[in-house]
């Protein structure tokens, strides 16, 4: 089994950055419009579906597996297959406060990679350095 971990710092209060990314379907918020088109979502509860379109026309589904605002953590799963080569994929994201103006990020996955790993992993890595580098912008940083 493959992972990535990607743990990056945010000049903003935990919980902003909690505001904007703990929307499951709200990921167009941050997301870079050139990668995801469009996300359909049928809840922000454990067990709700987002399905996002990339810009090639691709559906990924992803199912919101635990979902902890106390704690600011959520984890999901990809629901099939997809065009990322991974299976039994399995992420958490977590934001932890620093102080009162600056936090954590913490975004984390399992897979099992399909092909090489390390290719699996740079694009995971990719997705989530994309996504905190979207989080800063969409928070005006």
């Amino acid at each position: 089994m493959a992972s990535v971990n990607v743990q990056e710092e945010v000049s903003a209060p935990a919980n902003e950055v909690w505001s904007l990314i703990s929307d499951f379907g709200g990921i167009q918020k941050f997301a870079n419009p050139r990668f995801i088109t469009k996300c359909e979502c049928n809840g922000n509860t454990p067990g709700s579906v987002r399905t996002i379109t990339l810009a090639d026309g691709e559906k990924i589904q992803e199912r919101l597996e635990t979902f902890e605002k106390e704690t600011y953590r959520f984890s999901y799963s990809i629901l099939g297959e997809c065009s990322i080569p991974v299976q039994d994929y399995l992420a958490t994201t977590k934001v932890t406060a620093i102080d009162k103006n600056k936090c954590q990020i913490d975004w984390q996955s399992t897979f099992n990679a399909v092909g090489p790993a390390e290719e699996a992993e740079k694009i995971i890595r990719g997705v989530y350095t994309g996504g905190v580098i979207g989080i800063r912008k969409a928070l005006g940083l």
